[in-house]
This record gives C-alpha cells, structure tokens and sequence, in this order.
C-alpha cells in the first residue's frame, strides 16, 4: 500500500457503499481507499473489480495511513449505532481538519448531535443525504450534503465527480446547510416520495376496479402519463412494475406481491418533525398511515365484513374520460405533496438557522434521485421569481395547473367515496386545497371549545387583545393574558 495515495475513502462495503465506492473510482482524479469491518466484503469487492484501483485496509489505522490530508471518507453503513461506532474509530485515528461524512439515512438530530461532538476534535462532520438507491450510488445520485463551508471545499468537486446530472449538464449536488440541513432535506424528499408513490397507487387501483383494464394495458396509460407533464421515474417504473409477469404462475407479478408495504421510517419523520414544527404535510401524513393500514393484517381481515358499498360492481360510465380525470386528479395531489414538502423544507430551514436555497433543492432533484420528475424545473422558477413564496402551490404554473385539474380532482374523490375505494391521499391532498382556499374555517369554534374547558383563551376579528369567557354562570367575556393549560 502506498501512503496517503487516495483522496477519498469508503467504510462500509454493502452494496450501496461498494456501488459508491465504484462511482467514485470511475471518475477522473479519484482514487479510493475503501474499509470494511469484515475483510472478506473488501477482498470480494477488490477482487470483482481490480480496474478501479481500490486502495484496500485491512483496519482504521490502515485505512487512515492511505487517505492524502484533508483526509475525507464517508461512511456508508446502517443508520444508528452502526454509524456512531465508526464515528469512534475514525475520530481516533484522524486530525483536526479532516472530512467525516455520514452519507446513510440518518436522522438529522442524530447529525445534529453528531456534528456538535465531532466538531470539539476539530474534525469536519458532513450528514449527506444520497438518492437513487443502488443505481443511483453506481451511476450518479443526487446528493445533499450539510456540514461546514469549509469542509465543502474540499468535498464539493469530489462529490460532483459522481453526483447525477441534469439535462443542462449541472451536477445534482449543493451545500444544504450546516449540521444536520442535509439530512433533513432528504427526510422530506423520502416523505414527498411516500406521497407519490401512494398517489400512484391510488391511481392504479382507481383505474383497474373502475375499467377492468388489466395490468398490462394500464402500464400502457402510465407510459403514455410519461410522456408529458407527469413525467417522472415513479411513473415510468410503475408502467415496468405493471407489465412483469409471475414466472411461477403466468399472472401479473403485481397480484402475487402481498398487499402489505414496507417502510424504513424517513416517512414517519418526515410527519413526526412536520407535527413539531406546526406544519400540515397531510399528503404525505396519509401515505405513511396508508402503508400502516396495509401491514395491519389482523385488523383488516376481521373487518372485512364492514357494511360499504360493493366496488366491484362500481364502473365509471366513461373509462377513458375516467381515466384522464385520474391524470388531472394525480398530478394537483401530487403538485399539493411537493407545495407541503417545502412548507416543511422552509420551516426546517427556520427553525434550525440554516439557509437552505429552495430552488437548489429543486435543481439537485432534477436527476439521480426518487422523485425526479419533470416540473422540478417549474419549481427552481418560481422560487427563483418569488424568493419569498409562501406556497408553492401559489406560483402561477401551480396554481394554473391545480386550477385546470380541481374539477377531474373532486369527481375522483366523489368517484372513490362512492364506489367504497380508499383514496387517502387523494381525499387529503383536496381537503388540504379547499381548507387553503377557505376564507374562514371552522377553527374559531375549536378554539371557543377550547377556552371553554381549558380557558386556553382566544383572539376576535374586530379588536386586539387575548381574550377569556367565562361559560358558565354569567357568561361574561374579560381579556386576558394567555392561558398555558
């Protein structure tokens, strides 16, 4: 081994790290160390590929001795304690000045507090959030890191080298923000993808139990879906996933698949941190409980027998016009997932002090990642055109676009609550347009309830002041400071 030979290093050899480790030493200028608790993983992986040049350790020290100052690696193992046990061995063997990058699926207040204990060693600590599954770590990501400025000079054209590229050439790669923005930023992304992906799924189903089409020709209408403003990764695999055939039985795969979804938490987060940060992600909220529902096995086979209407007798008396209001009806839901994603994204950015640039997100989601869609690009526009939009949702091509797709969106939802098909995130995505629209909501009473059991107080429309009734008895009302029931 040669030392300090390597300008970037790999620890955790599975197949996302090995495939990013792979990235890495395709690209002009890099060459890899890579490090892996159990030696057989890094021998299979420099034995399967001797053309990348892997500079191979055997142990931290090893590893460390190979890496050219400012040593940087980025460790690609399971989230949690996983990742802080390596933190511990690498901040042994490293100086101050050197890079540590976290690029699994941490949660950000796990970055934040990682990042506070690094930092006293003065050692950079950068949460990296990286989409694109195992393609995307072989072929380009997109990549969000966070951490220091300093540390991204160092570590920008390195992960511009592998990061995916957009139609114009740019690189899907910026600096969030400090500590924990870009894990943070990647949650949300994994939460507008739980939405999408329920989206698309309550289109399917709408589609097959309303026409009778059957997999394979309703692969040919999201292909069609794919050639225009819904274009996206989701929908072209959806259109693969519909046209695989069982090898065992002859039938569509996707009747064979249990009708149970999995979920690796950064949904849940997503909803959790948007709760505690006031911010209504109900689309997002709703795919999360979808896939709970799913996997509630017991509970739905008990209560399979619930009095509803029969759906499968349901037909709509135009298939094809069904089917175009199911397009309208996913692209505004979709459209709302995104518009909720940044809400959260802004206030994120607020209550953490970090300057997240939102049309940068939407530039780096352009390629590589989950998500990639075609209106990323309206999205970097119109926060480019209105830095301070308070809505996505409210920038002339959304709304022009939800504005266009309100009626085929209501007549979806009607269509569904009728037949007795679930369409959760459907059903939201309305609920959270129309109270967004609303000129007064019923909150006013939520608050007069309230007051009146926890004299929790409220505000009028016609005067200044925090006010307080007194319910029973005379009824009177007096203002007050506020109530911290």
């Amino acid at each position: 081994m040669t030392e300090q030979s390597a300008n970037i290093g790999v620890v955790g050899l599975a197949v996302m790290g090995s495939n990013l480790a792979r990235n890495l030493a395709s690209r002009e200028g890099n060459t890899v160390a890579v490090f892996n608790r159990s030696w057989e993983r890094t021998e299979t992986l420099i034995t399967e590929h001797p053309e990348a040049g892997f500079v191979a350790a055997k142990s931290y020290e090893e590893f460390a001795a190979s890496l050219a100052k400012p040593r940087t690696a980025i460790i690609m193992v399971q989230a949690g304690r996983g990742t802080d046990a390596v933190i511990d061995e690498l901040t042994k063997v490293f100086e101050p000045g050197d890079i540590i990058v976290d690029g699994g699926n941490a949660n950000f207040h796990d970055t934040i507090r990682r990042e506070q204990a690094v930092r006293e060693t003065g050692i950079h600590f950068v949460g990296t959030g990286i989409s694109g599954g195992e393609e995307g770590a072989l072929n380009g990501p997109s990549i969000m890191p966070g951490g220091s400025v300093e540390s991204y000079k160092t570590l920008g054209p390195i992960l511009a080298s592998i990061a995916a590229r957009a139609e114009d050439g740019e690189p899907c790669v910026t600096h969030v923000g400090t500590d924990g923005a870009g894990h943070f930023v990647k949650m949300v992304h994994n939460g507008i993808e739980y939405a999408d992906m329920q989206l698309i799924a309550e289109a399917y189903d709408l589609i097959r139990r309303g026409t009778g089409k059957t997999p394979a020709e309703i692969a040919d209408v999201f292909a069609e879906w794919n050639t225009g403003e819904l274009e996206s990764y989701l929908i072209e695999i959806t259109a693969e996933v519909l046209r695989q055939v069982d090898a065992e039985t002859g039938t569509p795969l996707v009747d064979v698949v249990l009708d149970a979804a999995g979920a690796k938490g950064t949904g849940a987060w997503t909803v959790q941190n948007a709760l505690d940060l006031g911010i209504p992600v109900s689309g997002i909220a709703e795919a999360v409980f979808a896939r709970s529902l799913s996997s509630s096995a017991k509970q739905r086979a008990a209560a399979g027998e619930l009095p509803g209407p029969d759906s499968e007798s349901w037909k709509p008396s135009d298939p094809e016009a069904f089917i175009e209001d199911v397009r309208q009806a996913l692209l505004a839901s979709k459209i709302i997932a995104y518009s909720q994603g940044f809400d959260a994204i802004i206030a994120g950015a607020e209550q953490f002090g970090w300057d997240i640039k939102k049309g940068d997100i939407a530039k780096i989601w352009r390629a590589g990642c989950i998500i990639r869609a075609r209106f990323l690009g309206h999205i970097t526009d119109a926060y480019a055109t209105q830095p301070d939009l308070v809505a996505l949702v409210l920038a002339p091509y959304f709304r022009d676009a939800v504005s266009a797709a309100q009626g085929a969106w209501r007549r979806v939802v009607i269509a569904a609550a009728e037949a007795g098909i679930p369409a959760p995130a459907f059903s939201s995505s309305l609920s959270y347009y129309d109270g967004l629209r609303a000129k007064r909501l019923p909150a006013a009473l939520v608050q007069g309830q309230r007051d009146f059991f926890g004299a929790h107080t409220y505000k009028r429309i016609d005067k200044d002041g925090i006010f307080h009734t007194l319910w029973s008895g005379d009824r009177s009302e007096i203002e007050t400071e506020p109530s911290w029931h």
